[in-house]
């Protein structure tokens, strides 16, 4: 962590740290079961992604081809309503999720429960594929396109709106307020601070280390580069932010997933053994209870809860896409957790399971998180930590920067869509930069992780409740699709 205004740190941690842990116990209260202690939070969100996956009969599985096509363009429509592609929104959807997580927090999690930790990231991964299927055909279906055509959505406006339609009005508003309050503190702390702290410190990696790196002491003036960046591209609004992460997600992923690839098949040899580790220690009492809790409780927190499905967070960026048929979004959004967490986190993995076959000491060194996946990777080769930090850099902007989206459309939500109400959160969006890369504030995040978490149970109560208007949109695209067919036939 980058040494800077100490004072500062100690003083603000004295006042927020009380704070911080009463919300914290209340989030992650545990309950004993299979000889571990599972967050109660998590069990919401598992038990909403199996409800889901039930309801909509394996949407995660079948909607896949098909959300493929829709991201190509096959199924788009001439003036729909909406500010851009199916394929930009995907983008901006995983410009927020891919991040640090996808490097370090897998690793976070394989060192707390074991190589079988990876085979739980998957099957939440699989699950959480079904909630972002419901939650974001909801975020289109219930937006608001205002009058100069720019479009607002997310939990907040389904919530609202969808509980008003079955005679819930009192109950919506309370919990749209209480989602876009929640949304707008969690993006200053896990979306924007955090991220420009550990950008702060992978520059800091590469230019001679937190010690003795020339970079030491000038997190503020990283953050002043980053805050500039950031500022730039959502200036321009949604329209402005897709056309930087139409570019910079697949950029960033490929560049991640080749490097991972060249690690693993230059550990061919053991991969069998590290793959068969993963399965047969998933189920061992060790795996099942610590893989669950380090995949989706360490590796959700710290913005490495790989997908935010059952978050809703995602549902904001899917609502701005161009079309009439709000399932064809919720299918697209399907494959944000399959690229965020069943191919990008398990090639992390197993570039970790597999380093940890060679070595049998190097799950238990005293490296940590993005340094411990580094490290895998720069014991073949020298030089791929390098390209690990710039990874991490790319990754933390682009966090920023669609979580600067989200916020603001919480913000907008609470004080309206005037130019000077979005522009006042842009700016104090953009000085928290600065303070996330300058100082500790480890009691503030702590209270941003909280508070994150904590919007799955309005999020996934209100989707559950509107389940019935979720299978509506999809049996009204899904008669678009077979009349496509019989017409094509």
């Amino acid at each position: 962590m980058i040494p800077a205004a100490s004072n500062v740190d100690n003083a603000v941690d004295a006042i927020v740290r009380p704070v911080a842990d009463v919300i914290k116990a209340i989030v992650f209260f545990d309950v004993p079961a299979f000889g571990a202690d599972w967050p109660l939070v998590v069990v919401w969100l598992v038990l909403g992604g199996l409800f889901f996956t039930v309801v909509f009969l394996g949407v995660n599985l079948w909607g896949v081809p098909l959300g493929m096509a829709i991201t190509a363009g096959r199924y788009d429509e001439e003036g729909a309503p909406g500010e851009v592609s199916h394929f930009q929104a995907l983008a901006t959807a995983l410009s927020g999720t891919v991040g640090i997580g996808n490097i370090g927090g897998v690793a976070v999690a394989i060192v707390a429960g074991g190589p079988g930790a990876t085979f739980w990231m998957v099957v939440a991964g699989v699950l959480g594929m079904a909630t972002k299927f419901a939650e974001c055909t909801l975020g289109v279906r219930y937006r608001k396109v205002n009058p100069d055509g720019t479009v607002s959505g997310g939990p907040m406006y389904y919530l609202d709106r969808g509980l008003k339609e079955l005679g819930l009005g009192g109950l919506g508003k309370v919990l749209g307020v209480f989602y876009a309050g929640g949304i707008v503190v969690g993006c200053l702390g896990i979306g924007n601070m955090f991220q420009s702290n550990q950008a702060a410190v992978q520059l800091q990696a590469i230019t001679g280390g937190p010690e003795t790196g020339w970079l030491v002491g000038w997190g503020w003036a990283i953050g002043l580069v980053l805050a500039v960046v950031v500022g730039l591209v959502i200036l321009g609004g949604i329209k402005s932010i897709a056309s930087v992460t139409d570019k910079l997600v697949p950029f960033m992923g490929i560049l991640y997933v080749v490097g991972a690839v060249t690690i693993v098949a230059m550990n061919a040899h053991v991969l069998p053994a590290a793959l068969s580790r993963i399965v047969t220690e998933a189920f061992t009492m060790q795996g099942a209870a610590g893989g669950a809790v380090g995949a989706m409780v360490v590796g959700f927190q710290r913005a490495v809860f790989s997908n935010e499905a059952g978050i809703g967070s995602a549902s904001i960026a899917h609502a701005a896409v161009r079309t009439n048929h709000p399932a064809t979004e919720g299918l697209v959004a399907t494959m944000g957790p399959l690229v965020d967490t069943v191919i990008i986190c398990t090639l992390t993995a197993l570039v970790v399971t597999t380093t940890a076959e060679l070595d049998a000491q190097y799950l238990s060194q005293k490296l940590e998180g993005v340094a411990l996946t580094s490290d895998a990777f720069g014991r073949q080769l020298w030089w791929s930590p390098y390209v690990i930090a710039v990874a991490a850099i790319l990754f933390a902007v682009s966090t920023m920067i669609a979580w600067a989206y989200y916020g603001l459309k919480g913000w907008t939500y609470l004080l309206g869509e005037a130019t000077a109400v979005k522009n006042a959160y842009k700016l104090v969006f953009c000085l928290f930069i600065i303070v996330g890369a300058a100082i500790e504030l480890d009691a503030v995040l702590d209270i941003s992780d909280a508070l994150v978490f904590l919007l799955c149970v309005p999020n996934i109560l209100g989707v559950g409740i509107l389940t019935p208007v979720v299978w509506r949109e999809l049996r009204s695209f899904l008669g678009v699709v077979r009349a496509r067919w019989q017409g094509a036939g």
